[in-house]
Order: C-alpha cells, then sequence, then structure tokens
C-alpha cells in the first residue's frame, strides 16, 4: 500500500480517548402501594377496554359493571388501609419521583370520589326505567354511540339489543384521572391528570339513548369550553415555570417565598419578574375555576347538565367538584401561600359573583336538571368561602362540605331518573306538579335533598354551610358570609318552590309516571338520604375526620 493510500484510509478513523466516567440515568423509585388506590383504578379500565374486545357481546354488561363495582371498591380499602397505616398523619409524603402527595387532604378526597363514584355506578348499570325494546332491557346509554341520531343504523342496533357498556371503562378512566388530580405534586402531573378525566367526561356527555341531539350538543360546547380552559392552564404552566424553572410546587413555593437556596443566573433573571408569576398563576386558576363551574367560568354548566345523561351528570356533578377544588386547595395553599394578599381580594370577587348568579339566575330555571346546575354553581360559591379562610378550618370545612355536598348530588340526580313520561324523563318543572300525592316516597326523598341543599338544619347541607360560614368569618371574610347567608335565602325560596310544586299542586291527568327502579338505583337513593340525615343529625366525627386529614405536606 502506498504512503498515500495509507494516510487517506487512516483518516477515516480516529483513536478513541479513555472511556469518560458516565453517571447511569437511575431507575425510578416508585412507591406502588401509596399509589395502589390509582393503580387499582386504571388497572381495572384497561381490562374493561380489554373485555369490551374478548367477552361476548351478551356478557359484556354483566362483566363491566362487575368488575368497575369490584375495581372501585378495592380502591377505597387501599385508601382506607393508607390512612389507617398514618400516610395521612405522621407517614404523609411526596412519592412517585416527587409528583404525586400522599396526605391527609388527599386520601380524604380519594375516599370521597370513590365512595362517590361506586354508588354513581349503580345508576349506569340501571336498565329498569325504560320499557323493554324488541325484548331487551335498556339503559340510559345510546345502543350504538357511533350512529347517526334516528338513523336506519341506530334503530338496527336497538332492535339486536346493543347497549354500550364502554361507559363502565370510561368512567374508571374518568375516576383515575379524578384521583390523582387533588394529589397532583407538580404543574404536569395536574394537568395530565385534568386531561385523563377530562375527556372520558366529554364522551360520556354524548351517549344518550333519549334526546340524542340535545346529548351530542352538550358534549360539544363541553369539549370546546373544556379545551380553552386546557389551552389557559396550560399557557399558566408555562409561564410559571418561566417563573420558577421548575414544575414542582415545593420549589414554585420557595421561589415565590425568596427562600431558595440554589440561584442559578438564569433563575436570578426570572425570579425578579412578577408579572410571568401574576399571570401565569391568573391562568392556571381559570383552568381550576373552570372545573369547578364558578362564575364567569360556569357557561358550560346548565347545558351540560341539562344535555348529559342524568346517571352521568350526577357522576360529573358530584366527583368533577370533589376533585377540582382538591387541586385548587392544593395550589393556593402548599405553591402560593406567600401570595395570599393577591388571590383573596379575587377569589373574593369570585365568591361572591358565583354564590349570587347562581341562587339568582336558578330562581328563573324552569327545568329541573338546569336548576339543580346553578344550584351547584351557587355551592361552589359557598365552597369558594371556606378556600378563602385560609386557615386548618378552612380546609377540614371544605373537605367536609364536599363529602357532604357529592352524596346529596348523586341522590338528587338519581330521583330525577325516576320521573318519566313517553319521551323518557319529565324534567320540566310542570311535569312534577301534584308528584307527592302520586308517589309520596319519591317527592318526599327528592325533598330531603332540597332541604339539603336549601341548608335546612338536621341535614348535611346545613352542617356543612355553617361549618365553611364559620371558617370564613374566623379567616377575616364576615362580609363573605353575609353575601353566602343571603344567597341562602334567596336559593331556599326555589326549592321550597319545588317541595310546593310537588305537595300542594293538583297532579295533571297526563303527568308523569314514577318507574320503580331495580335495587340498584334504590341503594344510591338510600345512600344518599342516609349520608344525608347521618351528616346532618350527627356530623361530629366526620368534621374531626376532615379536620384531622387537613393537613398538606410539602
Amino acid at each position: 500500500m502506498s504512503a498515500s493510500a495509507a494516510v487517506a484510509v487512516h483518516s477515516l478513523w480516529t483513536t478513541a480517548a479513555e472511556p469518560a466516567a458516565v453517571d447511569k440515568i437511575g431507575a425510578p423509585a416508585i412507591e406502588y402501594a401509596q399509589l395502589a388506590p390509582v393503580l387499582i383504578v386504571v388497572g381495572a379500565a384497561v381490562v374493561g377496554v380489554l373485555l369490551e374486545a374478548v367477552v361476548p357481546r351478551r356478557a359484556r354488561y354483566y362483566a363491566q359493571v362487575f368488575l368497575t363495582v369490584v375495581a372501585l371498591a378495592a380502591a377505597f380499602a387501599a385508601v382506607v388501609a393508607l390512612a389507617v397505616g398514618g400516610h395521612a398523619t405522621t407517614k404523609a409524603g411526596i412519592v412517585a419521583m416527587g409528583a404525586i402527595a400522599v396526605d391527609g387532604p388527599a386520601l380524604f378526597l380519594q375516599g370521597t370520589i370513590l365512595l362517590t363514584s361506586l354508588v354513581a355506578v349503580f345508576t349506569f348499570a340501571e336498565r329498569r326505567l325504560d320499557p323493554a325494546h324488541h325484548g331487551h332491557r335498556v339503559d340510559s346509554f345510546a345502543a350504538e354511540a357511533a350512529a347517526v341520531p334516528g338513523s336506519d343504523h341506530e334503530k338496527a342496533a336497538v332492535k339486536a339489543g346493543f347497549t354500550t357498556t364502554e361507559v363502565f371503562p370510561l368512567v374508571l378512566f374518568a375516576v383515575g384521572g379524578m384521583l390523582v388530580f387533588p394529589a397532583a405534586n407538580d404543574l404536569l402531573t395536574l394537568f395530565i391528570a385534568l386531561e385523563v378525566f377530562s375527556l372520558p367526561l366529554y364522551l360520556l356527555c354524548a351517549v344518550a339513548r333519549r334526546k340524542r341531539l340535545m346529548s351530542q350538543e352538550a358534549a360539544v360546547k363541553y369539549f370546546l369550553l373544556g379545551a380553552f380552559s386546557s389551552a389557559f392552564l396550560l399557557f399558566g404552566i408555562a409561564l410559571l415555570y418561566g417563573y420558577a424553572g421548575s414544575v414542582s410546587y415545593a420549589r414554585i413555593a420557595d421561589v415565590v417565598d425568596g427562600s431558595v437556596a440554589d440561584i442559578t443566573p438564569a433563575l436570578a433573571q426570572t425570579m425578579g419578574n412578577d408579572v410571568l408569576l401574576l399571570i401565569g398563576f391568573a391562568m392556571v386558576l381559570m383552568g381550576l375555576l373552570f372545573k369547578v363551574g364558578a362564575v364567569p367560568f360556569h357557561m358550560w354548566t346548565p347545558d351540560v347538565y341539562q344535555g348529559a345523561p342524568t346517571p352521568v351528570t350526577g357522576f360529573m356533578a358530584a366527583a368533577t367538584k370533589v376533585a377540582a377544588f382538591g387541586a385548587l386547595l392544593r395550589l393556593l395553599y402548599v405553591v402560593l401561600p406567600g401570595l395570599r394578599w393577591d388571590w383573596r381580594p379575587v377569589m373574593w370577587g369570585v365568591a361572591i359573583v358565583t354564590m349570587l348568579a347562581g341562587a339568582i339566575v336558578a330562581i328563573t330555571q324552569t327545568d329541573i336538571k338546569r336548576l339543580l346546575a346553578y344550584s351547584s354553581i351557587a355551592h361552589a360559591g359557598f365552597i369558594l368561602a371556606g378556600v378563602i379562610a385560609a386557615t386548618p378550618d378552612g380546609v377540614s370545612s371544605v373537605l367536609f362540605y364536599l363529602g357532604a355536598y357529592s352524596f346529596v348530588t348523586v341522590g338528587a340526580f338519581a330521583v330525577v331518573t325516576l320521573v318519566r313520561d313517553a319521551g323518557g324523563e319529565a324534567t320540566h318543572l310542570s311535569k312534577w306538579a301534584g308528584l307527592g300525592r302520586r308517589s309520596p316516597l319519591v317527592a318526599a326523598v327528592f325533598a330531603v335533598f332540597l332541604l339539603a341543599f336549601a341548608g335546612i338544619p338536621l341535614t348535611s347541607g346545613f352542617s356543612g354551610k355553617f361549618a365553611v360560614f364559620k371558617a370564613a368569618a374566623e379567616g377575616g371574610a364576615g362580609t363573605l358570609v353575609v353575601v353566602g347567608v343571603i344567597s341562602s335565602a334567596i336559593a331556599a325560596f326555589f326549592y321550597v318552590r319545588v317541595i310546593v310544586l310537588m305537595f300542594f299542586s293538583e297532579p295533571k291527568p297526563e303527568g308523569p309516571t314514577v318507574a320503580v327502579p331495580s335495587p340498584l338505583t334504590m341503594t344510591t337513593i338510600a345512600v344518599g338520604v342516609a349520608v344525608t340525615l347521618a351528616l346532618g343529625v350527627a356530623p361530629q366525627y366526620f368534621l374531626e375526620l376532615a379536620g384531622q386529614a387537613g393537613v398538606f405536606v410539602r
């Protein structure tokens, strides 16, 4: 080989340098036992999707109902085991590489979400309210969700006895997201949990068997407005990351307080930029207030509550509120206690407008589901009064109120599913006239729920409102309590109006009938009444439980 050829060949490689010491990427340390409630629910949801693929159509309904109930019950047992093991108090900590907090508020809210969802799932499984079609029992959901409403394809699906059993895995995915949402310990986990529980809800809103077009319209409105709120939340997360150089709650809180030790030159430049902090925080807050249904981010609530299948409305109204308020509490109390003087005036305004608007607009409603939607908006305002207290009593009162409110809501919507005419559910208020004479038991049960919403003594609503208003007054928000009491008085008017309509009006000859449900819906309503009365007559144990669970870990 010539010298020039050798040079040409050798120019194709170079000698290797000494191998540098490379730090290996360590495997993440995941505390599976402490994440058990979430893992059980998400695992069951995945199994539910597989069941849709492999189980024969006629057996899917029973398999899915069994799987869903067992998964929710097992996840609740896991939450109780964690709480008994001290993870709500002395062993509280941050798990999953800093992504999720396991502490008192997280476990209390997760337990509430799981119990509420378990009770709500019974209304999803109800198949006795509508008359059988072509010899097949039917539920509240479309025979085939992908079929065009009224098309030959849909008629063929109804005739064949198809059912949309996919709703059960969707519920489990939604519950899985809701379990993570109030426990999220960084902003990215918060956003992912939001999407995981929002997307199934958008789908569930669109699959009503009756009034399909209204149901699909509700789902589209919810999806579009939800996408806007998610965009605001994500933009806010980006700005907060730009401000603090981290998405971790504890790190952002340290930067806000000025107590961070390792300040890089890049962080030093952004830390002084309060514009990033305030705009970012405002956008994240908007995303959470949308989920809560607070004014002025409430526009989706009445249309979605009215158009969605009623079992979905009950589930969504109860569980979503619990998850969203849990996330809001953690954000305000863990991330932004140093900004209390900035966020409290804003939240004051939101709470006042929410209470008054919800109560006043509800008076004009003629549809029972829209009335309950505006009622939920007013209740969001009452709960915000406890959030604003910014004290340990404020946290425990909000936890108690959420637990009490969720069962009343699920029970009330379960009763709405029973009152039916030829077109399905009779939700117009005029149809409820004289219901107390036609079906005294159903009317009496609904009256109990309405009195709880109104906050009448000996119901859970009174105990919850008293706890929240007491915490707000002691936290220096006395004016807010006065507005809350006035709003409660306004709200009591339309609750009592419905009771008067049911018991003191003559029933119309062409009025609706009250369907006799299966033991599933009976269980939902019975649990709702039992919890409503138990938390009203003897709330002390549950208030103490909420008090013990009211300390966040950071």
